[in-house]
């Protein structure tokens, strides 16, 4: 593989990661735009309490492609998984600080899923079976998935015995629990929203 190819791809990544899919979503479907209501943040929990459960689906779906795609194309190209794990990153920093809605984006989880998935599928699983069960238990959405993403790291490293590619996955996941900040607040105040059965 040419050496040009990783920094495109990250770049690639990065701007595939900037569009929004919940400001897209919101802005077919005629609802308000997701930075304006509710928490102010554009992703499919927030989609979720404006415009119901297909728009959520619709806007977690297409999140989630966002990590997909590049690091499909990546293994593609035959990166190995250090490299697929910066270009995961790409795709992340891109949903979190997206360059076409002046760097304001959101929690990036849904994305670094689709990045999972595509980067291994057994770890990608994991860290769904984690939310699943975490959720089904505690019934707090973010909580479900700062716990899946606290164990991520360990079961890359696990299933991949790949010490880069775990750090780098480590880093999205430390970035993950700083774009949680207002929530874990929330979660220690005892203010946090409940997932409605």
């Amino acid at each position: 593989i040419e050496n040009y190819m990783l920094p495109i791809l990250i770049i690639s990544a990065y701007l595939i990661g900037s569009i929004s899919m919940a400001i897209i979503i919101c802005k077919i479907l005629d609802l308000p735009d997701p930075r304006t209501q509710g928490s102010n943040n554009p992703g499919a929990t927030n989609v979720l309490r404006i415009g119901g459960k297909k728009a959520a689906a619709a806007t977690l779906l297409g999140d989630g492609l966002k990590g997909v795609i590049p690091v499909v194309i990546g293994q593609y190209l035959g990166f190995g998984t250090e490299e697929l794990a910066l270009i995961a990153l790409g795709a992340f920093l891109g949903h979190v600080y997206p360059v076409f809605f002046g760097f304001k984006g959101g929690k990036g989880v849904a994305t670094f899923i689709g990045s999972l998935l595509a980067l291994n599928y057994f770890v990608g699983l994991a860290f769904v079976a984690t939310w699943l069960f975490v959720a089904k238990v505690l019934k707090i959405s973010s909580l479900s998935a700062l716990i899946a993403t606290l164990l991520t790291p360990l079961y890359l490293y696990l299933i991949t015995n790949n010490i880069e590619a775990t750090a780098i996955v480590g880093l999205i996941c430390i970035w993950i629990f700083y774009t949680h900040r207002s929530n874990i607040k929330r979660m220690l105040s005892g203010e946090e929203d409940a997932i409605k059965s």
